[in-house]
């Protein structure tokens, strides 16, 4: 049968109902049947339409079957060899690569004379391959639908040709009606079905007419079938810009138009499908206008202003098409096909307001789902924590990101500018819940973590006195301490912790603060209540009531340490450790933001720290009942974690003003991503331990290949900033760094050194050696630019200067970037790096007990290289909890074959 195209020219068109797109009769063949968006449909369309693929082909794999619900479908090398088997077929299908579309087609019609359908699925085609499947087609009385679709189906029939038009269950979607679907969307095709069934209306045929640049079965060929399919009253399309498929069409019955893609016409290229730019004055206003003018209606549909005439409507929102239906078919005196099943409201069947309280509008209530999703979503509901998905780490992180612009790194979302603001506290805690601690939860973990830092008696600090005579670096020191605070070290506090939230896991408790929680209901096995209780061997540790007392003292709240307490007898400091540390998890642990796992492990890293930071303290200041000779009631009940690292580094308390440039260094200092080395020796320990199986990996292990990972060019740096300016002051008489009017002409000391250096360039470029390094001055990342600044740097200045701070030695820096560019020892501005911003702060904070010989230049390098390590402490532990929970075992090898040899 052939109809009048563009211009007069007749074409071929086969089909002639919508009745006859996808019919029972239809038998299927598919080439590519193997690949793998085949594999992945097919099954489901053949079972569907009650088996209507009679083989396929996949070159190769002859002998084969494609498995599925309604039977094996046989494979086969080409076409012909499945027909000479005894198969016959009118209709293919073609999931071909692009290239091969063209030869797909060509041998389909060539071997089969009964071939009366092709559905395209492939996108993509070229455009003179296209041209010469049209000619084929059209020469031989073949109809084909697509490419660059999804295509047909038929919910009268139950048959589907094609791709996955009804997604994976279309019995849900493709329900028996009166409207017909054509759509330049395959994903979209699916949408508007479920769409119009919330409003009750069903469908005949659905047809994904695909959007490369050819359309072979287009919207004139649709209008043909529509009009002459009794079984369809009413159709929708969905069209998108490019082409003139839509123009000039006489629609015999009413129509709602959906036209997208107004955004496009800003744009400056094609995106999407391959079509949506083409041509000229075919927009998706010209379609706007093109339908209106059809439909005779003045303005688009919608629920504010409900245009419609009994031809039909123009949307530009598929939410709106089932509405605008209704409204169209009602002035045709027609009804919807059945009961309305729903409506479009947002019905979320999980819900997570992170904590928040929101208003009524957004708060949407939770419904039930239905089956089977209602039994897995409370499967869900009783699972404790997120789920993270395992996958190759090797130079990836979960916990951290660095800015490729700025080079500021961030901690689950927190950047280390903003977590220098923080207390100390709260950026010990976020490696580990994700989150800035409160202040309850800061006073636990200062309690928590003072409890273990007093190492008397213990045989770490035997060994850590020990690798401190060696000359060791503070880095080997405190892996001596973390090697020996191993998985025994906290066996009853894990198993604390883990039954404290099996007690509390489906109990309804929110916050673990809330000590208002009825804990009546909590049972727990009279064996069980042991496990929380010293021993006798432990009667003679005062730190579980020194412990308790100072989180009273404090105003901490606790409904886990309520509970232990209402067990009847003297805790354990195990059980108070773990106590503390599912306080400070409950809530992230309840709003899934973080793992089982993470808050189980969580006691290990608060021993952790506590054991590090002991080990940077000389023996013979850790005293029975002090540290320093600061009592234990001081410390843990005042005591902060800056104050505890202050005093680690200087023997004694800080002030306020002194405790906040250490507190701004440490946050700094936190993580530099999971590239830097340190965070590879951490991610690495993980790795080899095997985090598929997490109870193998030994967190005090990960925490030394960190500390390994690091020495005097990572993390020890800072001193060389602090001799380099103790090179250029220790002459001039500074008092206090601290006081502007110091009275030294900086600007004067920064030129003298500028033009030294001049010099030293150029004879050190005469003879060929190699110029000394400037420490804390310029960055690679930052090179080549006119002036250079690390945003590091920039933040402390800023911050300083609103908080009317001044540094003396952090101004000398300034002054010496401009100076050596100024006298021609430099080609542009240097920057002024972290490193002399730890140099700078720190040697302010120890000026006076260096001046007055309290500290030693050793001292000082020892304090530099600590407060590098307090800092990357944190860091590491992010990226230890982060690669025990998503890692996989040995994930971070380079692979024999990307490794280098060096002769």
């Amino acid at each position: 049968m052939f109809h009048q195209g563009i211009q007069g020219i007749p074409y071929y068109l086969g089909i002639r109902s919508l009745a006859e797109i996808a019919t029972p009769e239809d038998r299927v063949v598919v080439l590519n049947i193997a690949g793998g968006e085949s594999r992945q449909v097919t099954p489901t369309s053949h079972a569907f339409s009650g088996g209507n693929v009679v083989f396929g082909t996949s070159p190769g794999r002859a002998g084969q079957v494609l498995k599925t619900p309604a039977g094996d479908i046989p494979v086969y090398n080409n076409v012909r060899e499945g027909l000479e088997a005894g198969h016959r077929f009118n209709t293919g299908v073609v999931y071909l690569p692009p290239s091969g579309v063209r030869d797909g087609v060509a041998e389909l019609i060539r071997v089969n004379r009964e071939l009366k359908k092709i559905v395209i699925i492939t996108e993509k085609i070229a455009v003179h391959d296209a041209r010469e499947i049209r000619a084929m087609a059209q020469a031989n009385g073949v109809d084909v639908i697509g490419g660059n679709c999804l295509g047909v189906a038929d919910s009268w029939n139950r048959v589907r040709i094609g791709g996955a038009l009804g997604g994976d269950h279309p019995e849900e979607s493709l329900l028996k009606g009166s409207v017909a679907i054509f759509s330049n969307s395959g994903g979209f095709t699916t949408t508007i079905a479920q769409y119009l069934g919330t409003a009750g209306w069903g469908t005949t045929t659905l047809i994904s007419s695909g959007k490369d640049l050819y359309i072979h079965y287009a919207c004139p060929d649709f209008a043909r079938a529509f009009a002459a399919d009794d079984r369809s009253k009413a159709a929708v399309l969905y069209a998108e810009p490019g082409g003139y498929y839509e123009h000039g069409i006489d629609w015999t019955k009413p129509v709602v138009a959906c036209v997208v893609g107004r955004w496009k016409s800003k744009l400056t290229r094609a995106v999407g499908h391959a079509g949506a730019m083409a041509g000229s004055g075919d927009k998706a206003e010209d379609k706007e206008r093109w339908f209106m003018e059809a439909f005779g209606v003045e303005s688009v549909f919608t629920p504010d202003n409900p245009v419609v005439s009994k031809q039909g409507a123009v949307v530009t929102n598929i939410a709106d098409i089932p509405a605008a239906l209704t409204a169209v078919m009602k002035l045709n005196g027609a009804e919807p096909d059945f009961a309305p099943r729903g409506d479009l409201a947002l019905k979320p069947w999980i819900a997570n307001d992170q904590g928040l309280s929101l208003p009524a509008e957004i708060a949407l209530p939770v419904v039930t789902a239905p089956e089977p999703y209602a039994d897995q979503i409370d499967a869900l509901a009783q699972q404790v924590g997120a789920v993270v998905a395992r996958q190759t780490m090797k130079d990836k992180s979960g916990a951290s990101v660095m800015d490729p612009k700025t080079q500021v790194t961030s901690v689950h979302g927190h950047e280390v500018l903003d977590l220098a603001l923080q207390p100390l506290e709260a950026c010990f805690a976020l490696p580990l819940v994700h989150e800035i601690a409160g202040p309850n939860d800061r006073a636990l973990l200062d309690v928590a973590v003072a409890a273990e830092v007093n190492l008397v008696g213990d045989p770490i600090l035997v060994a850590t006195d020990a690798a401190r005579d060696a000359g060791n670096a503070p880095n080997a020191i405190m892996a001596v301490a973390a090697a020996i605070t191993g998985p025994k070290r906290v066996e009853r506090a894990l198993e604390c912790t883990r039954t404290l939230i099996d007690l509390f896991a489906h109990s309804g408790l929110r916050d673990g603060r809330d000590e208002a929680f009825d804990l009546s209901h909590i049972a727990i096995e009279p064996g069980m209540r042991a496990l929380f209780l010293a021993s006798a061997e432990e009667a003679d540790d005062p730190r579980p009531e020194a412990m308790l007392a100072a989180i009273e003292a404090r105003g901490g709240k606790s409904a886990f340490l309520k509970y232990l307490k209402s067990l009847g007898g003297r805790l354990s400091r195990d059980a108070i450790l773990a106590a503390i540390a599912t306080t400070i998890a409950w809530a992230p642990l309840m709003r899934k933001r973080i793992t089982r796992l993470t808050a189980e492990t969580l006691p290990w890293y608060l021993r952790l720290y506590g054991v590090m930071v002991g080990a940077t303290i000389p023996g013979e200041h850790h005293q029975h009942g002090s540290l320093y000779g600061i009592g234990r009631a001081d410390r843990f009940g005042q005591w902060t974690m800056a104050d505890l690292c202050f005093l680690a580094m200087t023997g004694k308390k800080p002030t306020p003003e002194e405790a906040l440039p250490l507190q701004i260094l440490v946050g700094l200092l936190i993580s530099n991503g999971p590239g830097s080395i340190s965070g590879q020796g951490a991610k690495g320990a993980v790795s080899a331990d095997g985090p598929q199986t997490p109870s193998r990996v030994q967190i005090n292990k990960a925490m030394v290949g960190f500390l390994t990972h690091c020495g005097y060019s990572h993390g020890g740096n800072g001193y060389e900033g602090m001799a380099f300016l103790l090179e250029q002051f220790n002459d001039k008489g500074l008092k206090d760094p601290t006081d502007p009017d110091h009275g030294i002409d900086l600007k004067a000391m920064a030129t003298a050194f500028a033009k030294q250096y001049r010099r030293e360039k150029r004879a050190s470029k005469e003879v060929g050696a190699e110029l000394r390094a400037l420490p804390g001055v310029h960055h690679p990342i930052f090179k080549g630019k006119p002036v250079n600044h690390d945003p590091r740097e920039r933040f402390v200045a800023e911050y300083m200067a609103k908080a009317g701070r001044y540094n003396v030695f952090h101004a000398f820096y300034s002054e010496l970037v401009q100076a050596l560019y100024a006298e021609g020892a430099s080609p542009y501005v240097f920057c002024v790096n972290v490193d002399a911003v730890i140099a700078a702060l720190l040697l302010a904070l120890l000026w006076p007990d260096y001046q007055a010989g309290r500290l030693t230049d050793r001292d000082l390098e020892t304090a530099a290289f600590t407060v590098f390590l307090y800092g990357r402490m944190i860091g590491s532990a992010a990226e230890i909890d982060d690669h025990l929970n998503r890692g996989r075992n040995m994930d971070t090898r380079t692979p024999a074959s990307a490794c280098g040899y060096v002769v």
